[in-house]
Protein backbone atom coordinates (compact mmCIF):
# COMPACT_ATOMS: atom_id res chain seq x y z
CA UNK A 1 0.00 0.00 0.00
CA UNK A 2 1.25 3.48 -1.00
CA UNK A 3 0.89 7.18 -0.17
CA UNK A 4 1.43 9.43 -3.13
CA UNK A 5 1.16 12.96 -3.27
CA UNK A 6 1.07 14.69 -6.94
CA UNK A 7 0.54 18.57 -7.43
CA UNK A 8 1.77 21.90 -7.69
CA UNK A 9 2.08 25.21 -5.62
CA UNK A 10 3.19 28.91 -5.88
CA UNK A 11 7.06 27.68 -5.98
CA UNK A 12 6.59 25.22 -8.96
CA UNK A 13 3.41 26.70 -11.29
CA UNK A 14 2.80 30.74 -12.13
CA UNK A 15 -0.93 31.82 -11.77
CA UNK A 16 -1.88 30.58 -15.51
CA UNK A 17 -0.96 27.00 -14.67
CA UNK A 18 -2.55 26.64 -10.86
CA UNK A 19 -5.87 28.51 -12.50
CA UNK A 20 -6.27 25.59 -15.32
CA UNK A 21 -5.42 23.23 -12.78
CA UNK A 22 -7.71 24.49 -9.87
CA UNK A 23 -10.82 23.06 -8.62
CA UNK A 24 -13.85 24.65 -7.93
CA UNK A 25 -15.76 23.19 -5.09
CA UNK A 26 -18.57 21.76 -7.31
CA UNK A 27 -16.00 19.98 -9.61
CA UNK A 28 -14.23 18.70 -6.81
CA UNK A 29 -16.52 15.09 -6.78
CA UNK A 30 -16.39 14.30 -9.93
CA UNK A 31 -12.79 14.89 -9.82
CA UNK A 32 -12.63 12.58 -6.57
CA UNK A 33 -14.74 9.87 -8.63
CA UNK A 34 -12.58 9.56 -11.66
CA UNK A 35 -9.27 9.52 -9.82
CA UNK A 36 -10.84 6.71 -7.98
CA UNK A 37 -11.15 4.70 -11.22
CA UNK A 38 -7.67 5.33 -12.13
CA UNK A 39 -5.74 1.72 -12.15
CA UNK A 40 -4.61 1.25 -8.67
CA UNK A 41 -5.83 4.06 -6.72
CA UNK A 42 -8.18 3.16 -3.88
CA UNK A 43 -8.54 6.60 -2.13
CA UNK A 44 -8.50 10.12 -2.99
CA UNK A 45 -8.41 13.93 -1.48
CA UNK A 46 -8.34 16.85 -3.64
CA UNK A 47 -6.73 20.11 -1.89
CA UNK A 48 -7.53 23.09 -4.10
CA UNK A 49 -6.63 26.75 -2.92
CA UNK A 50 -5.25 30.02 -4.61
CA UNK A 51 -1.50 28.68 -4.23
CA UNK A 52 -1.57 25.08 -4.46
CA UNK A 53 -3.74 21.86 -6.29
CA UNK A 54 -2.67 18.75 -4.74
CA UNK A 55 -3.88 15.09 -5.00
CA UNK A 56 -4.03 12.53 -2.17
CA UNK A 57 -4.10 9.29 -3.07
CA UNK A 58 -3.44 5.71 -1.38
CA UNK A 59 -3.02 2.80 -3.65
CA UNK A 60 -0.94 0.11 -5.14
CA UNK A 61 1.47 1.06 -8.02
CA UNK A 62 3.40 4.32 -7.87
CA UNK A 63 4.44 4.87 -11.19
CA UNK A 64 0.24 3.79 -12.63
CA UNK A 65 -0.94 6.17 -10.67
CA UNK A 66 1.26 8.86 -11.50
CA UNK A 67 0.78 8.50 -15.14
CA UNK A 68 -3.01 8.07 -14.74
CA UNK A 69 -2.65 11.17 -13.14
CA UNK A 70 -0.99 13.20 -15.52
CA UNK A 71 -3.35 11.99 -17.98
CA UNK A 72 -6.50 12.87 -16.14
CA UNK A 73 -5.22 16.34 -15.84
CA UNK A 74 -3.78 16.46 -19.59
CA UNK A 75 -7.33 15.31 -20.83
CA UNK A 76 -9.59 17.53 -18.40
CA UNK A 77 -7.67 20.64 -18.28
CA UNK A 78 -6.24 20.38 -22.27
CA UNK A 79 -3.07 21.31 -20.80
CA UNK A 80 0.49 20.57 -22.61
CA UNK A 81 1.86 17.47 -21.11
CA UNK A 82 5.45 19.24 -21.68
CA UNK A 83 4.44 22.26 -19.29
CA UNK A 84 2.09 20.05 -17.16
CA UNK A 85 5.21 17.73 -15.75
CA UNK A 86 7.69 20.86 -15.45
CA UNK A 87 5.03 22.18 -12.70
CA UNK A 88 4.12 18.79 -10.65
CA UNK A 89 6.02 17.18 -8.08
CA UNK A 90 5.36 13.18 -6.90
CA UNK A 91 5.95 13.09 -3.20
CA UNK A 92 6.28 9.04 -2.07
CA UNK A 93 5.37 7.25 0.95
CA UNK A 94 7.52 8.50 3.97
CA UNK A 95 8.19 12.08 1.59
CA UNK A 96 4.82 12.22 0.87
CA UNK A 97 3.41 12.14 4.22
CA UNK A 98 5.83 14.61 5.40
CA UNK A 99 4.47 17.00 2.56
CA UNK A 100 0.99 16.50 3.47
CA UNK A 101 2.06 17.38 7.56
CA UNK A 102 3.81 20.55 6.21
CA UNK A 103 1.74 21.79 4.27
CA UNK A 104 -1.19 20.93 7.23
CA UNK A 105 1.50 23.05 9.69
CA UNK A 106 1.73 26.24 7.06
CA UNK A 107 5.58 24.94 6.55
CA UNK A 108 4.73 25.04 2.99
CA UNK A 109 2.77 28.06 2.51
CA UNK A 110 3.33 31.22 0.77
CA UNK A 111 3.56 33.56 4.01
CA UNK A 112 4.67 31.07 6.86
CA UNK A 113 2.23 30.30 9.82
CA UNK A 114 -0.62 31.46 7.72
CA UNK A 115 -3.54 29.58 9.38
CA UNK A 116 -5.82 29.65 6.45
CA UNK A 117 -4.29 26.07 4.85
CA UNK A 118 -5.53 24.25 7.96
CA UNK A 119 -9.17 25.15 7.26
CA UNK A 120 -8.49 24.54 3.39
CA UNK A 121 -7.18 21.29 4.29
CA UNK A 122 -10.38 20.63 6.53
CA UNK A 123 -12.32 21.10 3.88
CA UNK A 124 -10.80 19.13 1.52
CA UNK A 125 -10.93 16.19 3.66
CA UNK A 126 -14.71 16.59 4.48
CA UNK A 127 -15.67 16.82 0.85
CA UNK A 128 -13.85 13.38 0.72
CA UNK A 129 -15.96 11.57 3.21
CA UNK A 130 -18.80 13.36 2.04
CA UNK A 131 -18.15 11.65 -1.30
CA UNK A 132 -16.52 8.08 0.05
CA UNK A 133 -13.37 8.61 -1.91
CA UNK A 134 -11.05 8.05 1.59
CA UNK A 135 -11.17 5.67 3.58
CA UNK A 136 -8.64 3.99 6.37
CA UNK A 137 -5.47 4.99 5.03
CA UNK A 138 -6.53 8.41 4.00
CA UNK A 139 -8.91 9.41 6.88
CA UNK A 140 -5.96 8.26 8.99
CA UNK A 141 -3.65 10.32 7.32
CA UNK A 142 -5.65 13.38 7.30
CA UNK A 143 -6.75 13.18 11.11
CA UNK A 144 -2.96 13.06 12.32
CA UNK A 145 -2.09 15.65 9.68
CA UNK A 146 -4.65 17.75 11.16
CA UNK A 147 -3.74 17.13 14.85
CA UNK A 148 0.18 17.52 13.77
CA UNK A 149 -0.87 20.97 12.45
CA UNK A 150 -2.37 21.80 16.01
CA UNK A 151 0.51 20.05 17.94
CA UNK A 152 2.35 22.80 15.69
CA UNK A 153 0.41 25.92 16.28
CA UNK A 154 0.43 24.73 20.01
CA UNK A 155 3.88 24.06 20.98
CA UNK A 156 5.80 26.62 18.83
CA UNK A 157 5.25 30.30 17.90
CA UNK A 158 5.50 29.92 14.00
CA UNK A 159 1.94 31.43 13.70
CA UNK A 160 2.73 34.42 16.03
CA UNK A 161 4.03 37.62 15.02
CA UNK A 162 2.21 39.89 12.52
CA UNK A 163 3.90 38.94 8.81
CA UNK A 164 1.47 41.44 6.82
CA UNK A 165 1.43 45.23 6.96
CA UNK A 166 -2.02 45.48 7.88
CA UNK A 167 -1.83 42.96 11.49
CA UNK A 168 1.59 44.69 12.24
CA UNK A 169 0.34 47.84 12.34
CA UNK A 170 -2.72 46.40 14.98
CA UNK A 171 -0.16 44.54 16.77
CA UNK A 172 1.68 48.09 17.42
CA UNK A 173 -1.62 49.49 18.45
CA UNK A 174 -2.61 46.91 20.52
CA UNK A 175 1.28 47.39 22.04
CA UNK A 176 0.43 51.30 22.64
CA UNK A 177 -3.59 51.05 24.37
CA UNK A 178 -3.84 47.34 25.40
CA UNK A 179 -7.25 46.73 24.56
CA UNK A 180 -8.72 48.25 21.45
CA UNK A 181 -12.68 48.17 22.17
CA UNK A 182 -13.00 52.02 23.71
CA UNK A 183 -10.67 52.91 20.38
CA UNK A 184 -11.88 55.43 17.50
CA UNK A 185 -9.81 54.50 14.13
CA UNK A 186 -9.92 57.37 11.14
CA UNK A 187 -8.53 55.90 7.87
CA UNK A 188 -7.11 59.12 5.45
CA UNK A 189 -7.38 57.71 2.11
CA UNK A 190 -9.25 55.30 1.03
CA UNK A 191 -6.14 53.34 -0.69
CA UNK A 192 -6.33 49.37 -0.24
CA UNK A 193 -3.68 48.76 2.27
CA UNK A 194 -5.53 51.28 4.81
CA UNK A 195 -8.75 49.46 3.99
CA UNK A 196 -6.95 46.08 5.07
CA UNK A 197 -5.02 47.67 8.14
CA UNK A 198 -8.70 48.84 8.76
CA UNK A 199 -10.22 45.26 8.78
CA UNK A 200 -7.83 43.94 11.20
CA UNK A 201 -8.24 46.64 13.35
CA UNK A 202 -12.24 46.49 13.45
CA UNK A 203 -11.66 42.71 13.68
CA UNK A 204 -10.22 43.36 17.33
CA UNK A 205 -13.28 45.98 17.76
CA UNK A 206 -12.48 49.28 17.80
CA UNK A 207 -15.55 51.41 18.71
CA UNK A 208 -15.26 53.46 15.38
CA UNK A 209 -14.65 53.61 12.12
CA UNK A 210 -14.45 57.57 10.68
CA UNK A 211 -13.10 57.60 6.87
CA UNK A 212 -11.91 61.25 5.05
CA UNK A 213 -11.17 60.56 2.07
CA UNK A 214 -10.95 63.61 -1.23
CA UNK A 215 -13.37 61.36 -3.11
CA UNK A 216 -16.68 61.37 -0.49
CA UNK A 217 -18.61 59.00 -2.39
CA UNK A 218 -15.84 56.37 -1.97
CA UNK A 219 -15.15 57.01 1.62
CA UNK A 220 -18.99 56.44 2.00
CA UNK A 221 -18.54 53.24 0.79
CA UNK A 222 -15.64 52.66 2.84
CA UNK A 223 -17.12 53.53 5.61
CA UNK A 224 -20.37 51.82 5.29
CA UNK A 225 -18.45 48.52 4.77
CA UNK A 226 -16.68 49.06 8.89
CA UNK A 227 -20.54 50.22 9.56
CA UNK A 228 -18.15 53.47 9.98
CA UNK A 229 -18.98 57.35 9.30
CA UNK A 230 -17.53 59.22 6.54
CA UNK A 231 -16.91 63.38 6.42
CA UNK A 232 -15.39 65.39 4.30
CA UNK A 233 -11.51 65.39 3.83
CA UNK A 234 -11.35 69.06 4.67
CA UNK A 235 -12.88 68.36 7.99
CA UNK A 236 -10.95 65.56 9.07
CA UNK A 237 -8.28 68.10 10.64
CA UNK A 238 -11.01 68.75 13.06
CA UNK A 239 -12.39 65.33 13.54
CA UNK A 240 -8.83 63.89 14.18
CA UNK A 241 -9.16 65.51 17.48
CA UNK A 242 -11.50 62.44 18.32
CA UNK A 243 -9.83 59.53 16.60
CA UNK A 244 -7.19 57.49 18.78
CA UNK A 245 -5.52 55.37 15.55
CA UNK A 246 -4.98 57.22 12.46
CA UNK A 247 -4.25 55.36 9.21
CA UNK A 248 -2.81 57.39 6.46
CA UNK A 249 -2.90 56.45 2.57
CA UNK A 250 -3.99 59.91 0.96
CA UNK A 251 -1.79 59.42 -2.26
CA UNK A 252 -0.85 62.85 -2.08
CA UNK A 253 2.41 64.15 -3.44
CA UNK A 254 3.65 66.10 -0.10
CA UNK A 255 2.49 66.22 3.57
CA UNK A 256 -1.48 66.80 4.49
CA UNK A 257 -0.50 66.95 8.48
CA UNK A 258 2.72 68.90 10.18
CA UNK A 259 3.86 69.76 12.90
CA UNK A 260 1.93 72.91 14.10
CA UNK A 261 -1.84 70.83 12.84
CA UNK A 262 -0.90 68.34 15.18
CA UNK A 263 0.22 70.40 17.76
CA UNK A 264 -3.35 71.89 17.69
CA UNK A 265 -4.47 68.72 17.72
CA UNK A 266 -3.05 67.16 20.69
CA UNK A 267 -4.00 70.27 22.33
CA UNK A 268 -7.78 69.60 21.56
CA UNK A 269 -7.59 65.73 22.70
CA UNK A 270 -6.05 67.11 25.68
CA UNK A 271 -2.57 64.98 25.37
CA UNK A 272 -3.87 61.89 24.59
CA UNK A 273 -2.22 59.25 23.28
CA UNK A 274 -2.09 58.88 19.28
CA UNK A 275 -0.90 55.99 17.32
CA UNK A 276 -0.42 56.87 13.74
CA UNK A 277 0.73 54.76 10.79
CA UNK A 278 1.50 56.67 7.92
CA UNK A 279 1.55 54.34 4.96
CA UNK A 280 2.03 56.77 2.29
CA UNK A 281 4.88 56.98 -0.37
CA UNK A 282 5.91 59.93 -0.70
CA UNK A 283 4.46 60.26 3.37
CA UNK A 284 1.99 62.03 4.00
CA UNK A 285 2.75 63.06 7.58
CA UNK A 286 5.39 65.15 8.66
CA UNK A 287 7.88 62.61 10.73
CA UNK A 288 8.73 65.74 12.31
CA UNK A 289 4.96 65.19 14.52
CA UNK A 290 7.25 62.25 16.18
CA UNK A 291 8.55 64.72 17.97
CA UNK A 292 4.94 65.67 19.96
CA UNK A 293 4.73 64.09 23.19
CA UNK A 294 2.03 61.06 23.41
CA UNK A 295 2.21 60.89 19.51
CA UNK A 296 3.35 57.69 18.11
CA UNK A 297 3.89 58.16 14.17
CA UNK A 298 5.10 55.15 12.26
CA UNK A 299 5.67 54.82 8.39
CA UNK A 300 5.77 51.93 6.13
CA UNK A 301 9.64 51.39 6.40
CA UNK A 302 8.73 50.88 10.28
CA UNK A 303 5.94 48.50 9.56
CA UNK A 304 8.26 46.80 7.45
CA UNK A 305 11.26 46.51 9.90
CA UNK A 306 8.33 44.87 12.15
CA UNK A 307 6.95 42.84 10.00
CA UNK A 308 10.88 41.62 8.65
CA UNK A 309 11.88 40.64 12.08
CA UNK A 310 8.53 39.14 12.87
CA UNK A 311 9.08 36.51 9.69
CA UNK A 312 12.95 35.88 11.10
CA UNK A 313 11.07 34.79 14.41
CA UNK A 314 8.86 32.88 12.41
CA UNK A 315 11.87 31.11 10.37
CA UNK A 316 13.56 30.24 13.87
CA UNK A 317 10.14 28.91 15.23
CA UNK A 318 9.43 26.74 11.82
CA UNK A 319 12.66 24.79 12.84
CA UNK A 320 11.26 23.14 15.94
CA UNK A 321 8.24 22.61 13.98
CA UNK A 322 10.05 21.01 11.35
CA UNK A 323 11.11 18.27 14.11
CA UNK A 324 7.43 17.56 15.56
CA UNK A 325 6.98 16.85 11.84
CA UNK A 326 9.42 14.39 11.82
CA UNK A 327 8.49 12.99 14.92
CA UNK A 328 5.26 12.91 13.82
CA UNK A 329 6.03 10.93 10.35
CA UNK A 330 7.85 8.33 12.38
CA UNK A 331 4.31 7.54 14.63
CA UNK A 332 2.89 7.55 11.16
CA UNK A 333 4.68 5.14 9.81
CA UNK A 334 4.43 3.39 12.55
CA UNK A 335 0.64 2.76 12.58
CA UNK A 336 1.00 2.11 8.74
CA UNK A 337 3.54 -0.98 9.31
CA UNK A 338 0.91 -2.75 12.27
CA UNK A 339 -1.46 -2.72 9.18
CA UNK A 340 1.29 -5.22 7.12
CA UNK A 341 0.95 -7.60 10.18
CA UNK A 342 -2.69 -7.84 10.60
CA UNK A 343 -2.98 -10.19 7.30
CA UNK A 344 -0.07 -12.54 9.11
CA UNK A 345 -2.17 -12.86 12.32
CA UNK A 346 -5.75 -13.65 11.10
CA UNK A 347 -4.32 -16.02 9.24
CA UNK A 348 -2.35 -17.62 12.04
CA UNK A 349 -5.43 -17.35 13.88
CA UNK A 350 -7.03 -19.07 11.07
CA UNK A 351 -4.61 -21.48 10.27
CA UNK A 352 -4.91 -22.60 14.53
CA UNK A 353 -8.38 -22.56 14.15
CA UNK A 354 -8.65 -24.63 11.37
CA UNK A 355 -6.18 -27.32 13.55
CA UNK A 356 -8.18 -27.72 16.34
CA UNK A 357 -11.51 -28.01 14.72
CA UNK A 358 -9.53 -30.61 12.80
CA UNK A 359 -8.23 -32.76 15.54
CA UNK A 360 -11.56 -32.17 17.38
CA UNK A 361 -13.77 -33.79 14.53
CA UNK A 362 -10.94 -36.78 14.29
CA UNK A 363 -11.15 -37.26 18.54
CA UNK A 364 -15.08 -36.97 18.73
CA UNK A 365 -15.26 -39.87 15.70
CA UNK A 366 -13.25 -41.87 18.00
CA UNK A 367 -15.17 -41.64 21.15
CA UNK A 368 -18.63 -42.48 20.86
CA UNK A 369 -21.36 -41.80 23.69
CA UNK A 370 -19.93 -38.34 24.71
CA UNK A 371 -22.58 -36.11 25.73
CA UNK A 372 -23.01 -32.59 24.35
CA UNK A 373 -21.50 -30.92 27.92
CA UNK A 374 -18.06 -33.56 27.54
CA UNK A 375 -17.44 -32.21 24.33
CA UNK A 376 -18.34 -28.21 25.11
CA UNK A 377 -15.80 -29.23 27.75
CA UNK A 378 -13.04 -30.27 25.75
CA UNK A 379 -13.71 -27.67 22.73
CA UNK A 380 -13.33 -24.93 25.40
CA UNK A 381 -10.07 -26.67 26.56
CA UNK A 382 -8.74 -26.94 22.80
CA UNK A 383 -9.20 -23.22 22.39
CA UNK A 384 -7.15 -22.51 24.96
CA UNK A 385 -4.30 -24.50 24.29
CA UNK A 386 -4.42 -22.80 20.63
CA UNK A 387 -5.12 -19.10 22.22
CA UNK A 388 -2.37 -19.33 24.48
CA UNK A 389 0.17 -20.89 21.95
CA UNK A 390 -0.63 -18.11 19.33
CA UNK A 391 -0.56 -15.56 21.68
CA UNK A 392 3.46 -15.25 21.61
CA UNK A 393 3.38 -14.89 18.00
CA UNK A 394 0.71 -12.33 17.78
CA UNK A 395 2.53 -10.08 20.39
CA UNK A 396 5.33 -10.06 18.37
CA UNK A 397 3.62 -9.22 15.57
CA UNK A 398 2.14 -6.61 17.00
CA UNK A 399 4.94 -4.88 18.21
CA UNK A 400 7.60 -2.14 16.90
CA UNK A 401 10.52 -4.05 16.76
CA UNK A 402 12.77 -3.11 14.14
CA UNK A 403 12.84 -6.50 13.09
CA UNK A 404 9.34 -7.29 12.67
CA UNK A 405 9.28 -8.02 8.56
CA UNK A 406 11.58 -10.92 9.85
CA UNK A 407 9.30 -12.00 12.71
CA UNK A 408 6.30 -11.80 9.75
CA UNK A 409 8.50 -14.06 7.31
CA UNK A 410 9.21 -16.39 10.36
CA UNK A 411 5.41 -17.05 11.49
CA UNK A 412 4.16 -18.02 7.53
CA UNK A 413 7.02 -20.29 7.15
CA UNK A 414 7.13 -21.94 10.88
CA UNK A 415 3.26 -22.48 10.61
CA UNK A 416 3.12 -23.00 6.74
CA UNK A 417 1.53 -19.70 5.86
CA UNK A 418 1.85 -19.04 2.08
CA UNK A 419 0.55 -16.77 -0.48
CA UNK A 420 -0.05 -12.90 -0.52
CA UNK A 421 -0.37 -11.69 2.77
CA UNK A 422 -1.11 -7.81 2.06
Amino acid sequence: MSILVVGLNHKTADVDVREKIAFAADEIPAGLSTLKSITGVNEAVILSTCNRVEIYLSGAGSDKISTGVKDYFSALRNIEREKLEAALYMRGDYDGVRHIFRVASSLDSMVLGEPQILGQLKSAFDLALKNSSSGIILNKLMKKAISVAKRVRTETKVAENAVSIGYAAVELAKKIFGELSDKVSMLLGAGEMAELAAKHLTGFGVKEVIVANRTFERGCALAEEFSGRAIEFSQFKHEMAKADIVICSTGAPSYVLNKSDMEKIMKDRKKRSVFIIDISVPRNIDPAVNDIDNVYLYDIDDLQGVVDSNLHERQKEALKAEEIVKEEVEVFFKWMQSLDAVPTIVALRKTAGDIRDEELTKLFNKLDGLGEKEKKSIELMASAIVNKLIHPPTVALKSDDEDRDILIAAVRRLYGINGDMK
